[in-house]
C-alpha cells in the first residue's frame, strides 16, 4: 500500500485498540497518551519502508517516507536498505532469487517488528522522558509525511522537521516525570505489524514467515490470491480502505472522549425509524 494508507491504518488501529482496552479492560488513557500513541503508531506504520533508499546527495528517489527529513532520512534509508540486503544475502537458500536491493526483506518481517518494539521500550525505560521526546519527534515526522503526503511534499522536509519538533516540544511540556512508557514500544510494534498486513493484501506480499524456511526458500513472499489483491494506488485502496480507516478512527475518538455524542446519534437514528 501507499504511505497515506499505511499511516491511516496505523492511526486507526491504535485508536480502535485504545477504545477496546478502555471499554473491555477498563484501561483508561489520557487524551495526551492516546494522541502520542496514535502518532507513534501511525509513524511506525511507515517505518518498514525505510528500506527503500534513493539518491542521498540529490534528495531524490526512494520511498516517500525516506525523504521525511531530507538527506538525513535518505541516508538512514540507504543504511537500512544495505543492512537488509546483507541479511537477505546471508540467509537466502537455493531457490531464493538474487537481489540487488533490500526492499521488502528484513524490515518487512515479524522479527523486525518485535526488535524495534523492544528497542523502543528499552530506550524509553532507560532514558525516560527525553528518550520519549526523541521517539515522538522521529515518529511524528513519519506520521506527518504519511497522513499529509501532498502537503508534506509541497512544504518540504524542513517544514516537516520543524512541525515534528513542535509536536515533540509540546509533548515534553506535558509529559509526567520519568517513567517507563511501555506502551510506546507496543505502538511501534503494532505499527510495523499493520504495515506488514497492509502489504500482504497487495500482489507483491511480504516474507512474513522469515526466518522459517519453506522448501528451499527462506524469503517466500506471502500475499492474498491475485484475484483478491488490492492494486496499489487503485480506487479500492485510496477510496474504500482509506475511507474505512478514517471512519474507524473518528468513531473510536468519539467513543472514548465523547460517548454522549454517540448515544445522542443512536437515539436520533432510532427516533427516525419510528415505532
Amino acid at each position: 500500500m501507499m504511505g497515506p494508507s499505511h499511516a491511516l491504518s496505523g492511526a486507526a488501529s491504535w485508536l480502535a485498540g485504545s477504545w477496546a482496552l478502555d471499554h473491555f479492560a477498563g484501561y483508561e488513557q489520557s487524551p495526551l497518551a492516546v494522541a502520542v500513541g496514535t502518532t507513534v503508531c501511525a509513524g511506525a506504520a511507515l517505518l518498514p519502508d525505510l528500506d527503500l533508499s534513493g539518491k542521498v546527495t540529490r534528495n531524490k528517489g526512494g520511498a516517500t517516507v525516506a525523504r521525511t527529513f531530507g538527506v538525513f532520512s535518505l541516508f538512514v534509508a540507504e543504511v537500512i536498505e544495505k543492512v537488509s540486503l546483507g541479511i537477505y544475502t546471508a540467509t537466502k537458500l537455493s531457490r531464493d532469487p538474487r537481489r540487488t536491493n533490500g526492499h521488502r526483506t528484513f524490515t518487512h518481517t515479524l522479527p523486525f517488528a518485535a526488535l524495534v518494539g523492544w528497542g523502543t521500550t528499552t530506550l524509553a525505560a532507560t532514558y525516560g522522558k527525553w528518550a520519549v521526546v526523541g521517539i515522538v519527534f522521529f515518529m511524528a515526522g513519519l506520521a506527518l509525511r504519511g497522513l499529509f503526503d501532498e502537503w508534506a511534499e509541497r512544504a518540504g522536509w524542513l517544514i516537516v522537521t520543524l512541525c515534528s519538533a513542535v509536536i515533540a516540544f509540546l509533548t515534553a511540556a506535558n509529559l509526567p516525570g520519568d517513567r517507563g512508557y511501555p506502551m510506546l514500544g507496543f505502538a511501534v510494534g503494532v505499527g510495523c505489524l499493520v504495515h506488514l498486513l497492509g502489504d500482504m493484501i497487495t500482489r507483491n506480499g511480504v516474507p512474513i514467515l522469515w526466518p522459517l524456511p519453506t522448501g528451499r526458500r527462506m524469503w517466500r513472499m506471502v500475499s492474498v490470491p491475485d484475484n483478491l489483491a488490492v492494486r496499489v494506488g487503485g480506487k479500492i485502496e485510496t477510496i474504500v480502505l482509506r475511507g474505512a480507516f478514517t471512519i474507524v478512527a473518528l468513531l473510536a475518538i468519539a467513543a472514548m472522549f465523547a460517548p454522549g455524542l454517540l448515544t445522542h446519534l443512536e437515539l436520533d437514528t432510532w427516533a427516525d425509524r419510528g415505532p
